[in-house]
């Protein structure tokens, strides 16, 4: 009897436990001699997926949520038992804060683009010649076909730059903590170029490709976001505990990769040599350059940036907030004299994570241009939100309690290229790595959903290796 085959899994994150998950059904239903491991270079899983129950609070300390129409997700979620568990967001109002006042969200807008006219035309975030700059949308023709741009000469040269500053680049900055000025409009909204080529007008393509779905209830939007009750690591804890006895390595580092021709060694930071057919690398751009450091093709991603942000949760009791506001929570806009670039109020936006009575607000703090804030002393970042929410808000009591968490160097950027840049990458390992994939959020998206897709598919990529081998 031949010796099963070796996959590695490098990396703990959403990414590889999807992977590893979906190694072990497909392995299992249809009876091959694969086996799974996956190692961790620290203590835990679910990389920037971490929950923290506290006082009966659910603080999440990195996403809170993953898009409802991305459903990658909540599969994965029934998949483990947890498909009961999945909850919606609470609808109402958000807003965005240009120039240290908080303006509503235009409704029957999509991702910041204009899907109505009416509610533009009367939204106090456009001055008349702003609003005119984008209803131009409407007769330019299209623009000439290019391999990339960014995201802000795209939008500006489309919708003007009132339109950009003052609603999409705080809700689009929002997802990737970077400057939509340097952001590869291909990496992160292809969507938007194709339709403008299509159709000549932003505007005119959104409203053929997404009809108008009218909400539930009068002034509510249906939601849009879908987490689980008692937080997203229990997805992460789910997705281990379906995974087999021994399959899992935490505290263990990858720290090179050599090729042995028809197999490879795993050189791993407690001295040991692993040895695998197969290797999905579900790590950071950074890590992964590390471990492939022989190799030229690798080298764009010592090049690739990758912002810090830090977390804010601060729980108050309601008689704390002596000023309210009636919503769900606000994005920042650069023209504002406010260092924290958002704000969710957690109670509003997820009812189930607050007891009664009490009060969650989680902001984020960490632009481009001011990277600094992330490493001062929780005291410090406490007192720079605090300073920024009184300035809409009137909160006349400190915290009962925070939690800060800081994501140093964690948000990877998708910089202008960026997509000719993995498909080289991927072409070249194609040649020179064979059986060794990529997945994760320095790659081909930073959701939830994103990464567990990129799990998926490299999972079907070392199949079909494997039994073509």
């Amino acid at each position: 009897m031949s010796e099963a085959k070796q996959i590695a899994v490098v990396g703990g994150g959403i990414s590889g436990l999807a992977a590893a998950y979906y190694l072990q059904k497909e392995i299992k239903h249809q009876e091959l001699p694969y086996e799974v491991k996956l190692v961790e270079a620290s203590d835990q899983l679910g990389g920037k997926i971490r929950t923290e129950q506290r006082d009966g609070f659910t603080i999440e300390r990195g996403p809170d949520s993953f898009l409802a129409r991305k459903k990658s997700a909540s599969e994965l979620a029934a998949d483990v038992g947890l498909g009961d568990q999945l909850v919606p967001n609470g609808t109402g109002q958000s807003y965005i804060l240009v120039k240290n006042k908080l303006h509503k969200m235009p409704s029957g807008s999509f991702m910041g683009i204009p899907t109505k006219v009416r509610p533009f035309l009367f939204s106090s975030l456009f001055s008349p010649v702003g609003k005119v700059k984008a209803a131009k949308d409407f007769v330019k023709s299209k623009g000439e076909p290019q391999d990339d741009q960014s995201l802000g000469h795209f939008f500006r040269g489309r919708l003007g730059d009132e339109v950009v500053e003052n609603l999409i680049e705080p809700l689009l900055s929002g997802i990737y903590a970077g400057d939509i000025d340097n952001l590869s409009l291909m990496s992160t909204f292809p969507n938007f170029y194709h339709l403008e080529q299509e159709y000549g007008s932003l505007i005119k393509g959104l409203n053929e490709k997404m009809p108008n779905r009218k909400p539930a209830k009068k002034g509510q939007k249906p939601s849009m976001f879908l987490t689980l009750r008692d937080g997203l690591e229990s997805l992460v804890n789910a997705v281990a505990g379906q995974l087999e006895d021994d399959t899992v390595c935490t505290n263990t580092a990858v720290d090179h990769i050599e090729n042995k021709g028809s197999y490879y060694h795993l050189l791993l930071s407690d001295g040991t040599v692993m040895k695998a057919d197969s290797i999905i690398l579900a790590a950071p751009h950074l890590a992964t350059e590390r471990m492939l450091s022989k190799y030229d093709f690798m080298k764009p991603f010592q090049e690739m940036p990758a912002t810090s942000v830090a977390n804010v949760a601060l729980a108050f009791d309601e008689s704390a907030i002596k000023k309210d506001i009636d919503g769900t929570g606000f994005v920042v806009s650069r023209n504002s004299d406010f260092r924290i670039t958002a704000c969710t109020w957690t109670h509003k936006k997820w009812p189930h994570s607050t007891p009664k009575g009490k009060v969650l607000l989680r902001c984020y703090v960490g632009k481009p241009d001011d990277q600094a804030v992330v490493d001062l002393s929780d005291q410090e970042i406490i007192d720079i939100v605090l300073k920024d929410l009184n300035k809409t808000m009137n909160i006349t009591a400190e915290p009962e309690f925070s939690v800060i968490t800081r994501w140093k160097n964690a948000m990877p950027q998708y910089t202008v290229g960026h997509k000719q840049r993995m498909e080289e990458i991927h072409q070249a390992m194609a040649q020179e790595l064979p059986g060794v994939y990529l997945a994760g959020g320095s790659y081909h998206g930073v959701g939830v959903p994103d990464c567990i897709d990129q799990g998926k598919d490299a999972v079907g990529k070392v199949l079909n290796f494997l039994q073509n081998k």
